[in-house]
């Protein structure tokens, strides 16, 4: 038996199966990346990468490598590579084609800075500190702080802000300095930074002492915390007292001052002052500093000194009869003291003393005296007591006195005045001069006298209103709270003659703007003629032209100079002039100031607009903005420059035309008493047809006059209809020789009425003028110069059949209408 096998085979192909191709995938930066993307075909399919649609070749960069696997190998991947990669499977023998899109998302470890290696605590007590860091990375990293290995927490110690970047740190003390660590986290691991806290120093004990005038000594002492060890000082008022001066001032062997009374001591963070035989100036408030390279800390304490009363004041009073005076007894103790006055052994005030009051405060006692004799000068007792002891004074109430006469040291004269220079009175009789008293004569005539107020500084005084090369006398007298005292011995002197004034006294003042001033003058002698004006002239040191004279008259004191150049120096003379002549000039120099920046420097460096440019700029803006108004005036009120060329170029009617001839055709169809209007007929023919064939267009109140509309002639003539109520007037066309009817029309206007003080008004007729429009020969009358144009009416006429024509009448007054009843205006 024969047997047939057949052997069949099936080649069964599988189509392309991504198995392995997770997104996202993620790496940290600089690792070695593999990129997994497994695909099972059947025929095996060829595996391609792309990065940004651009196909991955190793041959361009090496650190990219397609593995056996078909994974993409980035070796040291960076954050650059970060992206959509697209894995290719291609099966070339039937094509097939498919694609997966893995986005790589790179991690970067945190980089972490402080904003500060160290951060110095106030040594306010219950301060905080303020410690931060910043940290960068991707995923954004976690910021935790830690202190001593235990990781810090927000609360009523710590608080941290939203990210952890920053850790405020309430009442800081010695106990929290230290260092503090940042720690910044995400996915692609961690980073610490750390921060040190110190703490400046801070004064722990510090007390107040208290001591007894002349005990043996007393000790201050002062305490301070803080690393590095601080440096204590000691200081009282303006003296500081520290044992590293010691040289200065203090035995260095011995820590002791010179006179043995003070002596510092340090050990540690402990500093005392030691003071010896206390005296009542030691008590006040004595200040401990402690610094050292973080900081200080500064501390004050009092020392009380208890002492016995201790009395000061002025012992001598000087007074008059019926002068009041106050005699002060200032007393220092401690505890306070009660004050007493005394005078003979009897306390005051008393029966006797009605003239005497006291007035107490816890320092000073004042004893106000009037005396109204002799007997109320003399000694006065004050007396002070506390609880330690007492103090006791004698004040001498002394009868004051003139003062004595002041010595003329010599007279300076003028023409018409003369200068006296004095020296004081050598006694002032105890209290304070006054005044001066000048008196002069002429030989053997009665003394003129004047006082001048007396000041520490015055020792010259001017004598005025002289007569010219003439004799005088003068003498002085010092005057005080109780009266005049003696006249010194007169002074014989001899004015100048007649001359020219003596040169002014200057001085300047300049004005803010830096480039003008105010020149004062001080007038001085007049030479014995009154000043007639002041000559003032000025110029540029570096130039020898001088500037146009400026003449003043004669009480004038000043001029301003304005317009000078910038930093340059000036010179000024002022000349007084009268009768006899000019002074010699009066001169100051000065140089005005530096001219100040207008335009400020650009940031840049770049030079700003200049000043053409500026006016360029307004110049343009300016003439836009003329521009702008202009078109708007044409749009809405029908003027302007637009409107002129307009009316000039392309025979546009203007604003005004419409009122204007309406204006005029009314006052041409008014009717005049003395004038009769002359009428112009003028026949042109029809070019535009009439739509309606019909008659001619009924005027009514739109209808223009400036512009008339051609009218198709109508065989029939409209007549003239006349409105009283509102005084309308027109005017109809007798018939010609040649049976030609003409009409007239206008627009209807109210007239307005004539003022009734108008002399020559006469009522307004109701029926218009007729116009003779035959072609006999009309007078010429030669009519005046008009200001409108004369008005024009639409008329419509009938012509022969063959013929459509507008009959034109114009109608010109030969003469100006006058103002009076007859004319109506528009």
């Amino acid at each position: 038996m024969i047997t047939i096998y057949h052997c069949l085979f099936f080649i069964i192909l599988e189509k392309i199966t991504f198995k392995n191709a997770p997104s996202p995938q993620e790496f940290n930066e600089g690792d070695d990346a593999d990129l997994v993307c497994d695909v099972v075909s059947s025929p095996p399919a060829e595996i391609m990468w792309k990065y940004k649609f651009n196909l991955i070749k190793s041959a361009k960069d090496v650190r990219f490598k397609v593995l056996d696997n078909g994974h993409l190998l980035i070796r040291g991947i960076k954050k650059v590579d970060e992206g959509m990669y697209s894995c290719e499977a291609r099966v070339n023998s039937r094509g097939e084609l498919d694609f997966r899109m893995i986005k790589v998302v790179i991690n970067v470890l945190p980089s972490i800075r402080a904003r500060q290696d160290e951060v110095n605590a106030t040594a306010d007590s219950g301060s905080t500190a303020l410690l931060a860091c910043d940290a960068d990375g991707f995923p954004e990293p976690t910021v935790t702080w830690a202190h001593n290995n235990d990781v810090l927490e927000s609360g009523d110690k710590y608080s941290l802000n939203e990210d952890g970047s920053e850790l405020l740190i309430r009442d800081v003390k010695k106990v929290d300095e230290g260092e503090y660590t940042c720690i910044a986290r995400n996915k692609a691991g961690e980073k610490a930074e750390e921060v040190s806290l110190k703490v400046p120093p801070k004064i722990t004990y510090l007390n107040n002492q208290s001591a007894l005038e002349f005990d043996e000594l007393v000790t201050l002492t002062c305490e301070a915390s803080g690393d590095p060890t601080p440096n204590i000082l000691w200081s009282f008022d303006n003296r500081v007292f520290t044992e590293g001066e010691q040289a200065s001032w203090t035995r260095p062997d011995k820590y002791e001052s010179l006179d043995r009374n003070i002596v510092v001591r340090s050990h540690a963070r402990v500093s005392s002052l030691t003071l010896k035989n206390v005296q009542f100036t030691y008590a006040g408030q004595y200040l401990c500093t402690a610094s050292n390279s973080i900081g200080e800390d500064s501390q004050s304490m009092s020392l009380e000194v208890r002492y016995t009363p201790k009395i000061q004041g002025q012992v001598a009073i000087y007074t008059w009869e019926g002068n009041p005076a106050n005699i002060s007894c200032e007393v220092a103790a401690h505890p306070s003291a009660e004050m007493l006055w005394f005078r003979d052994g009897f306390q005051l005030p008393n029966a006797n003393s009605s003239n005497v009051k006291i007035y107490n405060t816890p320092s000073v006692s004042y004893l106000e005296i009037n005396p109204d004799s002799q007997n109320d000068f003399g000694s006065y007792n004050c007396t002070a007591t506390n609880n330690l002891g007492s103090d006791h004074k004698e004040f001498l109430l002394i009868q004051a006195e003139v003062p004595s006469s002041p010595e003329i040291l010599q007279v300076e004269p003028f023409s018409s005045t003369a200068v006296v220079e004095f020296d004081e009175p050598d006694s002032s009789g105890g209290v304070t001069i006054l005044k001066y008293r000048v008196q002069w004569r002429l030989p053997g005539l009665v003394w003129r006298a004047q006082e001048y107020d007396a000041s520490d500084d015055l020792t010259k005084i001017t004598i005025t209103g002289l007569k010219p090369e003439t004799s005088y006398e003068v003498r002085m007298s010092a005057i005080n709270g109780k009266g005049e005292g003696e006249s010194s011995e007169a002074v014989s002197f001899r004015t100048e003659p007649v001359r020219e004034p003596s040169a002014p006294k200057l001085e300047v003042k300049v004005h803010k703007a830096g480039n003008a001033l105010k020149v004062n003058w001080f007038k001085q002698d007049d030479g014995g003629s009154p000043i007639k004006h002041y000559l003032v002239r000025y110029k540029a040191k570096h130039t020898s032209d001088w500037k146009p004279e400026i003449r003043l008259p004669h009480g004038s004191e000043y001029v301003v100079l304005s317009g000078l150049d910038w930093n340059t120096e000036y010179e000024v003379h002022v000349v007084a002039e009268n009768q006899r002549g000019k002074s010699q000039p009066g001169v100051l120099s000065f140089r005005t100031g530096s001219e100040p920046n207008t335009v400020p420097d650009t940031v840049g460096g770049g030079s700003g607009l200049g000043t053409g440019a500026i006016v360029g700029i307004l110049i343009v803006v300016f003439f836009v903005l003329l521009l702008c108004v202009d078109v708007t005036c044409y749009f809405l009120n029908k003027c302007g420059v637009l409107m002129c060329l307009a009316v000039n170029l392309c025979g546009k009617s203007g604003a005004g035309a419409k009122g204007k001839d309406i204006e005029e055709g009314q006052a041409a169809f008014t009717k005049d008493e003395s004038k009769e209007p002359i009428v112009e007929v003028r026949t042109e023919e029809e070019n535009t047809p009439n739509q309606e064939g019909g008659g001619a267009t009924e005027p009514n109140e739109t209808t223009p006059l400036t512009e008339p509309e051609p009218a198709t002639l109508d065989s029939s003539c409209t007549p003239a209809v006349t409105t009283n109520s509102v005084a309308e007037s027109y005017s109809t066309a007798q018939s010609s020789p040649v049976s030609e009817c003409t009409t007239l029309t206008a627009s209807p206007t109210k007239a307005t009425p004539a003022p009734q003080n108008s002399p020559g008004s006469t009522p307004q007729p109701e029926v218009g003028a007729l116009v003779d429009l035959s072609e006999a020969p009309h007078p010429q009358s030669t009519p005046e110069p008009i200001s409108n144009p004369p008005p024009v009416a639409n008329s419509s006429a009938t012509e022969e059949p063959a013929n459509n024509a507008t009959a034109e009448v114009k109608t010109v007054p030969s003469e100006a209408p006058q103002a009076n009843g007859n004319e109506s205006k528009a």
